[in-house]
This record gives C-alpha cells, sequence and structure tokens, in this order.
C-alpha cells in the first residue's frame, strides 16, 4: 500500500502539533498534545487521530465518534515510534527511514482496524 508521511514541526509557542498519513483512498491526521513544562521542554500529553477520505468525509469508529484517543500502552509506543521520526538520525538519514517510517504506519494501522470499520 502506498503512503506518504506529513510530518509538522511544533510552532513556536504551540502546544499542538499535526501530522497526516496520507494512502490511495484515504488519509490519517493525527493531532498531538504537548504540556508545557517549567523548564520548557514539552512532553506529549495525548494524541488522536482521525480518518478522512481523499474528498475530506471524515470516517466515524465502530462507537460512532468522529475521532480516536490513543491511550497508555498504545501512547508509549506512539511517543517510541514519533522520537524516532523527529531524531537528528532520521532527519539526517543516518537511519533506514523507509524502516521508520512502515513502522509507525503499521502501527497506526493496527489501530484502525481495531477501532474502525472500513
Amino acid at each position: 500500500m502506498n503512503f506518504k508521511i506529513e510530518l509538522n514541526t511544533q510552532k513556536r509557542g504551540s502546544n499542538i502539533v499535526f501530522h497526516n498519513i496520507i494512502f490511495d483512498f484515504f488519509k490519517i491526521n493525527i493531532v498531538e498534545r504537548h504540556k508545557k513544562s517549567k523548564q520548557s521542554q514539552s512532553s506529549l500529553e495525548f494524541a488522536l487521530f482521525k480518518i478522512r477520505t481523499i474528498n475530506n468525509n471524515i470516517i466515524n469508529t465502530k462507537e460512532g465518534n468522529a475521532r480516536f484517543k490513543i491511550k497508555k500502552n498504545h501512547l508509549e509506543t506512539y511517543k517510541k515510534l514519533i522520537q524516532i521520526l523527529n531524531s537528528y538520525e532520521y532527519k539526517n538519514r543516518l537511519i533506514d527511514r523507509k524502516n521508520a517510517d512502515q513502522k509507525l504506519v503499521d502501527f497506526i494501522l493496527s489501530l484502525v482496524i481495531s477501532n474502525y470499520t472500513i
């Protein structure tokens, strides 16, 4: 399955980051909310995603919600995967980028399959 990952960096002063994974027939919008501490280091507070068709129609979850919140163990896994994609090694092509991208896509697709009826 063909996909393209659009990683958007966090704007200065913002605590929200948007990412997209675009497939041939649908796209996944990921929203991250970061908590800012007094030491000005931000940490990922939560992440959620929603699925849209190419025509921007939202696909609902099995429960009828428009979005799915990544929680607990899944959030820890997501943090590790996104940390790799934001790393110096990834940005400077010192690691296999296709493998890193594929791991994130496989993880997100596993959440999609378990929570959406497509």
